[in-house]
């Protein structure tokens, strides 16, 4: 149920107004296709707007209709989606996909009800296909609408708590346009993305400054309140880096429920600290005694975004047969494999990709 807001209608306007002056020009502004939208929104999730263009217009470009991305092979979409991180937004647009293309016959739900029910699309990515696509009159709430809102009415409790996201989900609804819900979602996102920002908003030339109670009572840069962040996790990754006498090397697919899931990697050992593996180690692990430790490069860090991975990578070379679990495969093809950044980044300075592997590096 919307709550009733001093001065909404004004605060409406003038965020319209203000969105028809200064929106960005992004390529999925461009269209109301359901599909598309669909697309950018999961992109966008943890994702800088400058970074997930690209990755945008890829997608739309291998994947033209729902019913192409349905018919990919997952590790070509993983694969197409490398570099952007969680990785399940990629599993669960290839699974939704499917559903869409073969259950549904290709339409696209066209109701915040029905799309909320598809893997993958929670309470955000709904109501912003909805309104945005089918012009259906429910708010969206995403991180910039929640400082906007939360700064406007001075919103001083835990962002992050019940009472508080019902209170903002509340206001929002009242304030929503419902001539044009899509554009007014979009507003207010945009509003909160590049004009009421986390730091150093700009205040002082802010078309709502006269109603927002933040501004007025000085308290724009603590407001909205979070709970402590999650507490970070270290973790120690040992990479063994097997090639062959004929430059192939073993990769083995994550499938676990973890990081990286579906992606491809070197055989991994994970420690619990940063100290050399010994040969004792490797063969055990490999099962093998015919392999001999050409070098061990230096600890690197890869920073994700709740973990730390301290990496040390192994080159070995082995002159029997692999295990089954493991995957061979020649140097010039890897780069076709989807591979956490972690992976390609060390291939790419390493030279493994054209079977010329900078072993002293």
């Amino acid at each position: 149920m919307a709550t009733e807001v001093e001065n909404g209608p004004e605060i409406t306007q003038i965020l319209g107004q203000w969105y028809d002056a200064n929106q960005r020009s992004l390529p999925w502004r461009e269209t109301t296709n359901p599909y598309f939208i669909w697309l950018s929104e999961i992109i966008l999730q943890q994702t800088r707007v400058d970074q997930g263009t690209p990755y945008y217009l890829r997608f739309i470009k291998n994947y033209p209709k729902v019913e192409d991305l349905a018919t990919a092979q997952q590790d070509d979409v993983l694969k197409l989606w490398q570099g952007l991180g969680y990785y399940s937004r990629a599993r669960n647009l290839h699974f939704t996909a499917n559903y869409i293309s073969n259950d549904l016959h290709g339409q696209f739900p066209s109701s915040y009800a029905e799309l909320i029910k598809l893997k993958g699309i929670g309470k955000y990515t709904a109501s912003a296909i909805a309104s945005i696509a089918f012009n259906e009159p429910v708010a969206t709430v995403d991180g910039n609408v929640v400082r906007v809102v939360s700064r406007l009415f001075a919103i001083s409790e835990d962002v992050t708590t019940k009472n508080a996201i019902i209170k903002i989900e509340s206001i929002t609804s009242s304030l929503l346009n419902p001539l044009d819900p899509g554009k007014h979602n979009q507003a207010v996102m945009e509003f909160g993305a590049t004009h009421c920002t986390p730091v150093n908003p700009s205040c002082l030339e802010c078309p709502l400054n006269t109603h927002c109670q933040a501004f007025k009572l000085k308290v724009v840069s603590s407001i909205p309140l979070k709970s402590k962040k999650i507490k970070r996790k270290t973790r120690y990754f040992h990479y063994l880096v097997v090639h062959t006498p004929d430059s192939s090397y073993l990769l083995h697919q994550r499938t676990n429920k973890d990081i990286w899931n579906g992606l491809y990697q070197f055989p991994l050992i994970e420690s619990e600290n940063d100290a050399e593996l010994n040969d004792q180690h490797l063969k055990q692990f490999l099962k093998s005694n015919s392999i001999g430790i050409q070098k061990v490069n230096r600890v690197r860090k890869h920073v994700l975004s709740h973990q730390d991975i301290h990496a040390r990578f192994y080159h070995l070379q082995i002159g029997e047969q692999i295990h089954e679990s493991f995957k061979l495969v020649a140097a010039s093809q890897i780069g076709e494999y989807p591979l956490p950044r972690l992976i390609d980044r060390y291939l790419e300075e390493h030279d493994v990709k054209t079977g010329n592997a900078a072993l002293n590096a």
